[in-house]
């Protein structure tokens, strides 16, 4: 059902458009992201909560929901803005009179290939009636362009969409007084409540502490043969050494990295005792643990096609990201740190490894979901420091 709608950035910035998933209200941080495709595997990628993800791309919906593609249990963006919503994917029987390659480049790692139509028979529905599943307002007729201007040239901040009011004065009002990002641990609403095994395999033993954990992280481990055991972020440093693990990772997760100090004290704790990879806001603890500093980013990086330099060879990776905060590059000098990874587009912080202790951390994701595979191999070389401080 289509209807009226309010988008409200809490500057006063804003544009009347249409809701594609029925009435509503809610707010959050407006972010842009720069993908292409990849939207399901974006609005259930827990590292977007408490955000409202607008899609540069100017059509988006056209291809469905897909089985199999979630990267979490549930959708974890506040809204969803578009500039046109297509709402009819291409239906199974057309696609069956098509030609389709059996093993595109974009098709996820580890599915059966066999079947020319894997794509398309594996629609279940499309994304308005995915997001209306869930209550999340999805918004289409908003100029993305003029508003992913307008948030690199003022910065991310609070927003709002509503279909309930098209008062501006009174929405911004509104806008204006609910909750921020900075300050705020949103980790607790997405991490795990209970220890579960993911991967019951020989090979290594490697925990993961969940602070917002996507599938797909979950299933590169396990595609190595890791036997891969899921902890609740908040979990003590004994409950994660009685696991007897060969290595830990830390995962992705959302909100503000300087809000979290009981799992950078944790990790504190485990540096030296295992080897420890982080990722993304696993990488901003890790900073934090190493004694150095995080801050907000004026606009974020949130997309597939970040560069980054390797400062050991120069090579050049392009990668997926999706953070509003980051280290402070100038903080992690002189602590025993050496710098791996560069961001060519603002030279922030991408990668550290610790000169002493089995400990590496990137802030980009090599996990990609959606987005290049670069750096898939970032998960051979935490397996081979962890086969390396066994020896």
């Amino acid at each position: 059902m289509v209807m009226k709608a309010l988008l409200m950035l809490e500057d006063g910035f804003c544009a009347e458009c249409e809701s594609f998933t029925g009435e509503g209200e809610i707010f959050g941080e407006l972010v842009f992201n720069t993908g292409l495709t990849g939207y399901q595997e974006i609005i259930t990628d827990p590292s977007y909560r408490g955000q409202i993800v607008m899609m540069t791309n100017t059509m988006i919906g056209n291809y469905g929901i897909r089985e199999g593609e979630d990267e979490s249990t549930r959708i974890h963006t506040e809204g969803f803005v578009v500039r046109e919503y297509s709402g009819d994917p291409l239906d199974i029987k057309q696609a069956e009179r098509l030609s389709v390659p059996s093993k595109p480049p974009f098709f996820k790692r580890g599915l059966n290939f066999n079947d020319p139509l894997t794509l398309h028979s594996r629609i279940t529905t499309n994304l308005a009636t995915y997001l209306k599943s869930q209550d999340v307002i999805g918004v289409e007729g908003v100029d993305t362009r003029m508003f992913t201007k307008h948030v690199r040239e003022q910065g991310a901040m609070k927003a709002g969409i509503t279909t309930l009011t098209m008062d501006k004065k009174e929405f911004l009002k509104k806008v204006k007084e609910s909750p921020g990002i900075v300050g705020r641990d949103l980790v607790k609403e997405v991490t795990c409540t209970e220890p579960y095994l993911y991967s019951d395999q020989d090979g290594l033993r490697i925990a993961v502490l969940d602070c917002g954990i996507k599938e797909s992280s979950l299933r590169e481990l396990a595609m190595r043969g890791c036997r891969v055991e899921v902890f609740p972020a908040y979990s003590e440093k004994s409950d994660i050494l009685n696991s007897n693990p060969d290595g830990v990772l830390i995962s992705n997760g959302p909100g503000d990295p300087a809000a979290l100090s009981p799992i950078v004290k944790t990790v504190e704790k485990l540096i030296g005792k295992v080897p420890i990879f982080g990722i993304c806001l696993g990488h901003q603890i890790i900073g934090q643990a190493l004694g150095a500093k995080t801050f907000k980013l004026k606009f974020g990086h949130h997309g597939g096609n970040h560069p980054v330099r390797d400062e050991r060879t120069g090579k050049v990776f392009i990668t997926t990201q999706n953070h509003g905060f980051a280290v402070d590059i100038e903080d992690i000098k002189g602590k025993d740190v050496e710098i791996t990874y560069i961001n060519l587009n603002d030279f922030t912080l991408e990668g550290m490894k610790h000169k002493k202790y089995p400990l590496f951390s990137v802030q980009f994701h090599p996990e990609a979901a959606p987005g290049p595979h670069d750096t898939l191999f970032i998960f051979d070389d935490f397996l081979q420091m962890v086969r390396d401080f066994r020896k």
